[in-house]
Order: structure tokens, then sequence, then C-alpha cells
């Protein structure tokens, strides 16, 4: 990932032999990553089972937050695109048991495509 995609939070993907071993601590027993996407320092994950939101914290980011999602759990999710003149693009997910929707932005890219089609895959199964 540049420098430049990085500050104007362009995702990008990760490649998946460098998260392996940070990973494996959390997977279950036959659970597998598939994709990932990385925002400034927060990370999309997604495995064959679950999405996972890696918020990293603080001026460091040592510390993080691991939120799974089961697909299961994800009722409804949309994507709205950045017109001419706005850069931003918007991932909104809905999951059981919450009103208000998960919501991540990117800069107006196709990474956010690639993530929209692989929550298709998971959840229109």
């Amino acid at each position: 990932m540049g420098l430049l995609d990085g500050i104007m939070g362009n995702a990008s993907e990760v490649s998946l032999d460098n998260l392996q071993k940070e990973y494996a601590a959390i997977l279950v027993e036959g659970e597998t990553l598939q994709k990932a996407f990385k925002v400034l320092r927060d990370m999309l994950v997604f495995t064959n089972k679950r999405l996972i939101f890696v918020d990293k914290q603080g001026v460091t980011g040592s510390k993080a937050e691991y939120l799974t999602i089961p697909y299961k759990s994800i009722t409804r999710f949309s994507k709205e695109s950045g017109g001419m003149l706005d850069l931003d693009a918007e991932l909104k997910i809905w999951v059981t048991g919450q009103v208000e929707p998960i919501s991540k932005e990117f800069r107006k890219d196709n990474n956010i495509n690639l993530v929209y089609q692989l929550l298709s895959a998971h959840i229109l199964k």
C-alpha cells in the first residue's frame, strides 16, 4: 500500500501470507483467511466463516479491537458510491439485534466493489 493511498483512506488488499501467523491464534478449526483489506490502520478480514473488523487504537496502534460478525448475522448491507464531486464511498452492514448499521468509509476506488462482492458471495448463498 502506498503512503498516499493510506492517507487518502483507500482500501488496499493485504497479502494473506503476512496475516496468517497473526490471526492463527483467533481462528477456529477449519477456518481459513480468504481476503483482507487495510484502510489506514484498520482492517476488514474475510474468512470462510466470518467477517472480522480490526480497529487499531492508540497513537502507536499496538492496541486493537477485533469485532467478529458471523455471516449468518448480517441481515442486509449496502454501498454508497461517491459522486462526481464526492470522493467518499460508504459501506453499511446491518447485524441482527442492532438498529444502527456498522459503517465504514472508503475513498472512491474499486476495492469497495470487491468488498461488496465478497459480502454478497457469503451472505447470498
